[in-house]
């Protein structure tokens, strides 16, 4: 049967103010009327049941997450007791999805992606998923094709031809490369052998457990002991020790680079990371001056801009260009837009400085 893995663990420190600890990117409505992890959750329809989806995120938001998806089982909701990267997460999964489904397969796909048509989606599951099951030791990923040279993405290199469908095509994968530099970027676009890394992966469960125990050895045995500990009074304890101890790494290093078997469907359907507060530009489109709003906002001699404010507080722009203003209860951001990758760095500041109330 096919299981759905949701990580949903992130911080979304490029889109602070908004996103804080307690209330990070994927638990806010970015695009359309339901937050992004319940979108994410929505866009696998009858492809995948409730009973078969499993969060797993960091145990500050188990109980946020939990209201919002009332409809998944409450124990699959599973709070990491510290942040240790993609690779421990899946592998996290994996055992606790093959313990019921030793056969099971696995999508496994971050919460904060908007993605659409969702008919398109689920028919590229099903695509990965058949390919899966005819070769049981292959993983299958999606590839974006690029639009632009993106600098702020992972690419994949693709391959021979593989098979055809009536929607899309699956190649082979050469190689998984970091993000890279402007010129490099345009290089891989010419080309057009490159796809930016979705970030989702269709696999067997036992396929990525056994990658993980054979090149993340020390990962998998503590892996192993939280798994063995289920169900008993100590497992409390046993989770918060083994997850701590254990070194993080992402997927793409753990397994990736030496996996032999991968395979890219090119994705037939359109994908957005939501990286960063430009993204709503793309997501909610902008008006006759170039500005994309959210909320009340009036404007004069301002172009080019994102303004987000909620309820009923009125933000007022004069000769503003190429800005974003996002106002929140208790934290206020004035921008250019073409530097918000340095509020990451903003994060920081305010950490080092204790005011642990605006994170």
């Amino acid at each position: 049967m096919l299981h759905a893995v949701i990580m949903a663990g992130g911080s979304g420190t490029r889109f602070w103010p908004a996103s804080r600890n307690q209330n990070p990117k994927q638990l806010l409505t970015l695009s359309g009327e339901r937050s992004m992890i319940q979108s994410t959750v929505d866009r696998l329809g009858e492809l995948v049941p409730p009973s078969r989806v499993w969060i797993i995120t960091n145990q500050r938001l188990v109980e946020a997450i939990r209201e919002q998806l009332p409809e998944l089982p409450a124990d699959a909701i599973v709070g990491e007791p510290a942040k240790r990267d993609t690779a421990p997460c899946i592998g996290l999964a994996g055992m606790l999805v093959s313990r019921d489904d030793p056969d099971a397969t696995m999508v496994v796909m971050p919460a904060d992606h908007v993605i659409s048509p969702d008919e398109r989606f689920q028919a590229a599951l099903r695509l990965a998923a058949e390919t899966v099951e005819a070769a049981p030791q292959r993983i299958v990923t999606f590839g974006i094709k690029p639009t632009y040279p993106a600098e702020s993405f992972g690419y994949i290199e693709r391959g021979d031809l593989l098979s055809e469908s009536a929607t899309t095509n699956i190649y082979a994968v050469n190689r998984f490369t970091e993000k890279p530099q402007a010129e490099v970027a345009r290089e891989y676009l010419e080309t057009g052998r490159y796809y930016w890394n979705s970030g989702i992966f269709v696999w067997k469960a036992s396929t990525i457990l056994a990658a993980l125990e054979k090149h993340q050895p020390q990962m998998f045995a503590h892996l192993g002991a939280i798994r063995d500990a289920q169900g008993s009074d100590e497992f409390a304890a046993v989770f918060d020790r083994e997850f701590k101890a254990i070194e993080g790494v992402s997927i793409d290093y753990a397994v990736m680079e030496h996996a032999a078997d991968i395979a890219v469907i090119e994705a037939p359907f359109s994908w957005d990371d939501v990286g960063n507060w430009r993204s709503l530009a793309r997501l909610r489109g902008a008006d006759e001056q170039g500005n994309t709003i959210t909320g009340k906002h009036l404007g004069q001699d301002t172009t080019g801009s994102i303004i987000h404010t909620s309820g009923e507080h009125l933000v007022v722009t004069l000769g503003l260009k190429d800005c974003i203003v996002v106002h929140t209860p208790d934290a206020t951001l004035v921008a250019n837009k073409h530097d918000e990758e340095s509020i990451r760095e903003l994060v920081k500041q305010i950490e080092e400085n204790g005011w642990e109330e605006y994170l």
